[in-house]
């Protein structure tokens, strides 16, 4: 079945939160906008670590490396995002950048899941 690509990305990041909260994390927030940035998912893990990652949705074919799907601009974009939102919540324990890439399969989404993909 054919998805626009916006119902995709909205899929993906649907299965991603799913995925997710399956492994123990807690989704702080989706979507999270500052400026001309936006995180897809805001995380933590355990009382310590806030996690900001990037959902990265195809319909198919391959990704290639995962540093590549991230243009330098987007990580600029998301720092200052992360770093906005750490003095919001006056956080002080830990961040990390992971990105989720998601392919459609007819059985549903390949999930993969790079932890520390930038800084």
């Amino acid at each position: 079945m054919a998805h626009a690509p916006h119902q995709l990305g909205q899929a993906g990041e649907e299965a991603a939160a799913t995925y997710l909260l399956a492994q123990g994390y807690q989704v702080l927030a989706r979507g999270y906008r500052h400026g001309r940035a936006e995180v897809d998912l805001v995380l933590q893990l355990g009382t310590n670590l806030l996690i900001f990652a990037e959902v990265k949705t195809r319909s198919s074919g391959q990704f290639g490396e995962p540093e590549t799907f991230v243009s330098a601009r987007k990580k600029e974009l998301f720092r200052l995002a992360a770093t906005h939102l750490q003095e919001e919540m006056d956080w002080r324990g830990d961040i990390r950048f992971d990105i989720l890439a998601l392919t459609l399969l007819s059985s549903g989404f390949r999930i993969e899941h790079f932890e520390d993909a930038f800084y």
